[in-house]
């Protein structure tokens, strides 16, 4: 049995939507502390972890077409693999994340400035490899640390998965306002009423 292909829509085509007053649901993926630094105007924020654990409550919410938002499109993937599996249907991803949003200049809400998810674990074993590395001079077993976390990072690419990422994404830093079940479906139950923030009627 083949899988549907992902339907995605382009960033110009999703403003244009919202600009003519289209109802469009717009999830936003990312940790809040990403979200809280900068988002589309009207988008939802639920983290990809909170969004896994209850994915079958958030179906029961999301009873219209959903546009899925991250930095550049891999956890807006995943997420929508959860949601489909989950049985919710006419789901878009937003073809480049955020960074295609604002690469294209479309307004943005903006607040502190944070490090993205995928530049911390880039540092994080850029730091450990590089650490592991020069510490193996004095300490050679140190050299198997480096060889760990270059296996984590292949592993990650070819499972499109990131258990760094999500280790990561529990931090303070990235944890940002608090995001619960309860809360979230306040949101996108009972939220500001906004064409920018129901549903999306695109032809795949």
């Amino acid at each position: 049995m083949t899988e549907s292909p992902t339907a995605t829509v382009d960033p110009n085509s999703l403003h244009e939507s919202i600009d003519s007053g289209r109802p469009v649901r717009i999830v936003d993926v990312r940790t809040p502390g990403e979200f809280e630094s900068v988002h589309i105007p009207g988008a939802y924020n639920v983290p990809l972890d909170l969004l896994r654990e209850h994915r079958d409550e958030f179906c029961a919410h999301l009873d219209e077409n959903v546009v899925l938002v991250c930095r550049s499109g891999q956890r807006a993937g995943q997420a929508e693999q959860a949601l489909r599996e989950a049985g919710l249907p006419n789901l878009h991803i937003l073809e480049g994340g955020m960074l295609g949003w604002e690469s294209a200049g479309l307004p943005v809400n903006r607040g502190a400035d944070r490090w993205d998810l995928e530049r911390q674990v880039r540092l994080v074993a850029g730091s450990l490899v590089l650490g592991s590395v020069l510490g193996s001079i004095a300490v050679p077993k140190l050299k198997w640390l480096a060889a760990g976390i270059g296996g984590g990072v292949t592993f990650a690419a070819l499972s499109d998965t990131c258990a760094m990422g999500m280790l990561l994404s529990k931090l303070p830093y990235n944890r940002g306002a608090q995001r619960d079940l309860q809360n979230v479906v306040t949101q996108l139950t009972g939220g500001p009423s906004c064409p920018a923030e129901r549903k999306l009627a695109w032809s795949r």
